[in-house]
């Protein structure tokens, strides 16, 4: 608000005031001080008369109030109301709608838009999806399938950048269905105005959907569901997740308690394919689930609307197939256990390279019959010379090779080899078996590659293998130049910590009572490598206890670079397997399982692609980015990368990822949607001779209804936020006329002064008169006449 001064518009009478009040005192003080009443009573009426005296004085100096104000016209003022389907909602039973609230505000014969319309230039728009200018308010139908509310002040703020704008009267109930946050300095003060709403009488809604995909097997996607039902107090609410075919794949049931707290469903199953998959979830009254099967048949449902029972969820379990290289020192269990974990796993492929022999010194004094061959193959028919093992080489074994070609010489020498591998998993195997260079390449898989790497424990593990001092030892979460913390020669009882609780791949078993009895029931454990303490930043899983009490770190990981890294130092895990109480059981297996989907689970692979919403977009759109990468993992500036979107109805279109300005390797493209349901994309990237990269797939579900009504009160809390940060106010719908009747006394972005002679004003001499006659009747009272 903007406060008008005095000034005088004649001070050259100032002399000609002072002695004329001067004077009235002095005649005052005489002659009431003659006067023979109470004390009282003379201060009173001397006080009057020197009031009105001092009034009519002033009067020779002109007073004149002066300030600043809009000048007329020359500022723009929006009204901007809201058309979207949320205002359709009724409060309990009353028969008029929020949307017919508000179309009765913006009436065209309003008094208040007269009298605005007097001071500012108006512009009309209207917003739901999209923001536009409207000629009138008449047209709102309220079937707007979104509330775009924070791309639509942005996309105003541009609009009038540059130009007076005083301010916005914004009419809408705060649900809004698009995320972002506003550029505060550049809006004007926003004046919302809220429909009154006294609560919505039955109704059930799908508020918040949230998936986590985890490594644990018996439940490697769970979905939250939080549901609100008003008005069901007491009755049987149910929850079910349906895949694309409507078929269901697990229901839930729970009783309505009838306050606001919303109910929680937690939904656990297994996709049945890989890839992207998109499921719904649905929540209805069990007496009402016949006729909430078919959202457009409202009008038979006690609900309020039903655009808000269901939910769609895109789940993407990975394209696979991840592949695992194991190297071993020597045949041991481990390897038959792995393999036998991951034989039905169609996602990961596991690799290996076992050493059944170490190399030998190779003397120049042997004798010249003596063979070069690798003892190991005396008594067999020896082959050609240059294709026999020579002795000064380890003899290696390769399982699992898609070739004859992979691994042919032994542990990738070059980034390009190792790289094709998403964890590695290194089992009593020491450092000397590895090159300077393929230690560092080891290093840079995880670190630049994002790999995973677990190492196991053994007699050629950790420190016993000379790994303090190179670069697989940086990466390590544990200090091996540290003295140990337990003796080695005793049997270790395995026991989770507090952090191994709470990650889904280190426990077996879905309740922690049944994890407990796994536990106890465990075979002890008699390898153990020794290592120091741990590294800051990494997390201890588990740990190991002796007899005594005494307790070792037994499996340990940290985050390092792009990828991470474990280290298990147990190095008899095998005797779990063999010692299992019950020939059924599969907890080893299920253990290496889960085991090795963190490892691979957030390994990037050459083409990337995720789905965001698009931000300050006027309309529903989402950003299509690709991140390409060549066989050494660097960013690939020269790609062509394509982006084959599948719509819902089952048409295709395809459009091209232009490159991103502000990250290398990084392409992008921008798409509308115009229809809801669930989009898939296919991302294809080319290398600059045309060869194709790979293919990466993605999804996103459009579901503008759901989001349009997850919330059925206005969200008075998020407007006032809105109106403080912009210096605006919530405006009271009945009291529109007295509020743009105060807007002439804000400010504006373009002002002019004004005047007005404050004598001329009837209530300045109504003043002195009032003050004289009650003077008057002061001593007219106490007969002082």
């Amino acid at each position: 608000m903007t406060m008008p001064s005095i000034i005088w518009g004649s001070p050259q009478w100032l002399a000609g005031a002072g002695l004329i009040i001067g004077v009235a005192t002095v005649s005052l003080l005489w002659s009431y001080g003659r006067a023979h009443t109470t004390r009282s009573v003379k201060m009173a009426g001397a006080l009057l008369k020197a009031a009105g005296f001092t009034a009519l004085a002033l009067s020779l100096l002109e007073p004149l109030l002066t300030g600043t104000r809009p000048r007329r016209g020359a500022n723009a003022f929006v009204i901007l109301a809201d058309n979207s389907q949320s205002l359709l909602i009724r409060d309990g039973k009353d028969p008029q709608t929020r949307g017919d609230w508000v179309r009765n505000r913006l009436a065209k014969e309003s008094s208040w838009k007269t009298r605005l319309g007097q001071d500012f230039d108006v512009r009309n728009y209207a917003f739901d999806s999209h923001l536009r200018a409207v000629d009138g308010f008449d047209t709102l139908t309220f079937d707007g399938t979104g509330t775009t509310l924070t791309s639509s002040l942005s996309a105003l703020s541009k609009r009038f950048r540059g130009l007076p704008l005083a301010g916005v009267l914004l009419f809408t109930d705060g649900n809004r269905t698009d995320v972002g946050e506003l550029d505060w300095p550049g809006l004007p003060p926003i004046y919302p105005v809220v429909p009154p709403a006294q609560g919505v009488a039955k109704d059930i809604g799908v508020a918040n959907v949230s998936i986590s995909q985890t490594n644990f097997e018996s439940a490697p996607v769970v979905v939250r569901a939080d549901v609100t039902a008003t008005g069901f107090k007491g009755e049987t609410i149910v929850a079910v997740v349906t895949d694309e075919a409507d078929r269901d794949i697990e229901r839930l049931e729970a009783k309505a308690t009838g306050d606001a707290k919303p109910l929680n469903f937690r939904f656990q199953f297994r996709p049945e394919r890989k890839g992207v998959s998109v499921y719904r979830v649905r929540a209805f009254a069990a007496s009402d689930e016949k006729k909430t099967k078919q959202a457009s048949k409202s009008e038979s449902s006690e609900e309020q609307t039903l655009a808000n029972n269901s939910r769609l969820i895109v789940v993407d379990q990975g394209s696979g197939p991840y592949r695992v290289l194991y190297v071993s020192g020597r045949p041991n269990w481990e390897f038959k256990f792995l393999r036998r974990a991951l034989a039905d796993d169609e996602q990961v492929e596991l690799v290996g390279l076992i050493r059944i022999a170490k190399r030998q010194p190779k003397f120049d004094f042997r004798s010249a019959r003596t063979s070069s061959a690798s003892p190991l193959f005396d008594g067999f028919e020896n082959p050609d010379a240059d294709t026999a093992e020579p002795v000064d080489q380890p003899v290696l074994v390769r399982l699992g090779t898609r070739d004859e070609v992979e691994l042919r010489d032994g542990f990738p020498k070059t980034a390009d080899e190792l790289y094709r591998y998403h964890a590695v998993v290194l089992d009593d195997v020491e450092a000397e078996f590895f090159t300077q260079d393929q230690l560092g390449l080891l290093r840079n898989f995880v670190s630049q590659r994002g790999g995973g790497l677990l190492m196991l424990g053994g007699p050629d593990s950790f420190a016993d293998g000379k790994y303090d001092r190179n670069p697989v030892g940086e990466l390590l979460p544990v200090y091996l130049n540290r003295p140990a913390t337990i003796p080695a020669l005793a049997d270790h009882q395995l026991v989770l910590t507090r952090e191994g609780w709470l990650q889904p791949w280190v426990r077996t078993r879905k309740t922690e009572e049944e994890e407990r009895q796994r536990l106890a029931t465990m075979p002890p454990f008699r390898t153990l490598s020794q290592v120091g303490t741990i590294k800051p930043g990494a997390a201890v899983l588990a740990q190991v206890r002796n007899a005594t009490g005494d307790l070792a770190p037994a499996l340990v990981a940290q985050q390092f670079g792009k990828g991470h890294v474990a280290a298990l130092m147990i190095g008899d895990l095998w005797r779990w397997g063999l010692h299992r109480q019950d020939p059924a059981e599969s907890d080893l297996e299920r253990s290496w399982r889960q085991t090795v989907r963190w490892l691979v689970g957030d390994v990037p692979g050459q083409v990337e692609v995720n789905v965001h919403p698009k931000a300050d977009s006027t309309a529903p759109a989402v950003v299509l980015t690709t991140r390409v990468r060549d066989a050494e993992y660097r960013p690939l500036d020269n790609a062509k990368v394509t982006f084959k979107i599948s719509l819902p109805g089952g048409d295709d279109l395809t459009l091209d990822g232009e490159p991103d300005r502000n990250e290398a390797g990084a392409y992008t493209a921008t798409y509308v949607t115009k229809q809801p349901g669930a989009y898939r994309v296919t991302t294809t990237a080319n290398a600059p001779d045309g060869s194709t990269i790979g293919e990466k797939e993605a999804g996103w579900a459009a579901q503008p209804s759901a989001d349009e009504f997850a919330r059925l009160t206005p969200d008075r809390e998020f407007l006032e936020s809105i109106a403080a940060k912009t210096k605006g106010e919530v405006v009271d719908g009945d009291q529109l006329a007295p509020f743009v009747a105060s807007l002439s006394s804000r400010h504006a972005p373009i002002n002019e002064p004004w005047t007005s002679p404050l004598w001329h004003q009837p209530l300045y001499f109504l003043i002195a008169i009032v003050c004289l006659t009650a003077e008057w009747g002061v001593r007219r009272v106490n007969g002082l006449v």
